[in-house]
């Protein structure tokens, strides 16, 4: 085995971890991490399938535009509970 075929196979097996823990999460920002980790070994991943134009879209919309799209959701509606309950 060479040193790609090595991170393909670590690259793998990540994502499913990662995945199984995006769905299997309690706390929403917990969720939101993991899918943001996940698009970042996805970047990889198409990285070391000698695909680099779709690494970088991967990893500037998934991981960047989504991850803070998804966390600022999260913010405003935690004010917005926040402010009807008081």
């Amino acid at each position: 085995m060479t040193i790609v075929e090595i991170l393909q196979l670590f690259t793998a097996v990540a994502l499913l971890a990662f995945g199984f823990q995006a769905v299997t999460a309690k706390s929403l920002i917990k969720a939101v991490i993991s899918l943001s980790a996940l698009s970042m070994l996805a970047a990889l991943a198409f990285t070391l399938m000698k695909a680099p134009d779709v690494a970088i879209t991967e990893a500037v919309i998934g991981s960047g535009i989504v991850t803070s799209l998804f966390v600022f959701t999260l913010l405003k509606t935690k004010e917005e509970k926040t402010n009807e309950e008081i």
